[in-house]
């Protein structure tokens, strides 16, 4: 081995042998969630999975329903439509592609703080002039390899540096899955709002039609003598109202359409398939809950927020290094020669070495308020990350309670709803028979109005809490080939 080898290998060895050094950053533990061990749901019971009252493990064939967080939106919805609706969404919408463009970027800050942990090298071409005492001059040209200030990371400052890119990067890919979750949930909603307000406009049509209907009858009959005015302008009134809620549903209609198309990314597609409805054709599979810890260690946004904490966490370790002495190796290797066409000859063989210590003494309190500013961003990331449990927990519970509740009160407004149906078909027969006035029939159908549009609202919210549930419990992520 030729000297010349022989430096460049001990040069490299130094700069290896130097740099393995623990971090001065607090050793992180994940921090105890601030919730109840258990979900609440109606009447104080604990909940766990459907059909149990505590939050116990599921056996049998509970225990063969799949989690949320494992089951792909494709299998959990079974409209074909908005199937088709959430893949355009997928593809299309731009907040999901700015979650997607965030990841790189976080990629490429981490690979910049993984570039500053090993040396840097470089050819470098210098000539330098030196006077001597008689005034005379002399130049030399020296060419070859350059090592540029690399930091000795004796107390783990560019680790901790790197660690927190890290986190970042993770954290932002964890921030992806939860823009993907919220999104799928967001077009289910709005294609459940959009599929209510159709039905809502069908039945206030229907309503219309038949209001119309009375309206000229009821008028027929006061222009011979057969009904009063006021009847007629209870008449005229029932068919303003329903007027009104054409106009109004009609408008709700256009601003859902123009909510989905945005999520979308894209004008309204041809050619999709026809909806189903909100009755009994659109059903959700059942969810089982589990226990807290279980299901919030499944949401990407909590486990995204507990990445920042550990970030924040090797902030600390950065800061803490900077109080020690800082050790930089500048250094060179190659050959140098009076003149530059010697270079390319048989030139002397050159090399510089030049180690730098800087230990700071008076900074003004720079360093000091970096620690403080550090300890308090890890305080801030950990009250972020506490609040994202709790905010978690309180979906879950939220979702869980009213899964129960909103199918009793649907079946409820079932039962209201054909009991108003008898109701106007009595009335209707009972004014037609002149034993029951005109008012009377009149308060029977808008009751049934009434009736109709409460039961679409209920079946609306239940099938939107049940996409909440699926979205709370981590549901909607799965990853795509791209």
């Amino acid at each position: 081995m030729n000297p010349t080898t022989r430096r460049a290998g001990w040069m490299a060895a130094l700069g290896l042998a130097l740099t393995g050094c623990g971090s001065l950053a607090p050793p992180y533990e994940r921090p105890p969630a601030p919730v109840a061990e258990r979900f609440i749901a109606n009447g104080g019971a604990a909940v766990g999975v459907p059909g149990t009252s505590t939050a116990t493990p599921p056996t049998g064939d509970a225990a063969a329903i799949p989690l949320a967080a494992e089951l792909a939106w494709q299998d959990f919805f079974g409209d074909a439509r908005l199937k088709q609706l959430i893949g355009l969404a997928l593809h299309n919408n731009r907040d999901l592609r700015v979650a997607v463009l965030r990841i790189e970027q976080a990629r490429a800050q981490f690979q910049l703080r993984r570039a500053d942990e090993v040396p840097t090298l470089g050819a470098g071409l210098a000539a330098s002039r030196l006077a001597n005492g008689s005034g005379s001059a002399s130049t030399t040209y020296s060419a070859g390899l350059v090592l540029s200030a690399y930091e000795l990371d004796l107390f783990g400052r560019v680790r901790s540096l790197s660690d927190a890119a890290l986190a970042q990067v993770l954290s932002t890919e964890e921030a992806r899955k939860a823009v993907q979750i919220n999104l799928v949930a967001a077009v289910a909603n709005a294609h459940l709002a959009l599929q209510a307000d159709e039905e809502l406009l069908a039945v206030t049509r229907q309503t219309l039609d038949s209001r119309e209907a009375s309206w000229r009858l009821v008028k027929l009959k006061f222009e011979h003598g057969a009904a009063s005015e006021i009847d007629l302008r209870q008449a005229e009134s029932l068919r303003a109202t329903a007027l009104v809620a054409q106009a109004q549903q009609t408008r709700q209609r256009l601003l859902e359409e123009t909510a989905l198309v945005l999520l979308i990314g894209q004008p309204w597609p041809e050619g999709l398939p026809a909806p189903l409805g909100l009755g009994d054709a659109l059903t959700l599979p059942e969810l089982p809950a589990g226990l807290p810890s279980e299901v919030l260690a499944r949401r990407p946004d909590v486990r995204a927020a507990e990445q920042q904490l550990i970030a924040a966490n090797a902030g600390i370790g950065a800061a803490r290094a900077a109080f020690f002495p800082r050790i930089t190796l500048t250094g060179s290797l190659g050959v140098a020669s009076g003149e530059l066409s010697g270079l390319t000859r048989a030139g002397a063989s050159a090399w510089s070495l030049a180690p730098q210590l800087l230990q700071p003494l008076f900074d003004g309190g720079r360093n000091q308020a970096g620690l403080a500013q550090a300890q308090v961003g890890r305080d801030i990331a950990l009250a972020q990350y506490e609040q994202a449990l709790q905010v978690a927990f309180r979906e879950v519970a939220d979702a869980l309670g009213g899964r129960t509740l909103l199918t009793e009160q649907r079946s409820a407004q079932r039962a209201q709803l054909e009991a108003e149906a008898s109701r106007a078909r009595l009335a209707e027969l009972r004014y037609r028979s002149g034993t029951a006035s005109f008012l009377e029939l009149l308060d029977a159908r808008r009751s049934l109005f009434a009736a109709q549009q409460a039961l679409i609202q209920t079946q609306l919210q239940q099938w939107q809490n049940g996409v909440a549930l699926y979205k709370a419990l981590g549901g909607g992520w799965t990853a795509s080939p791209e």
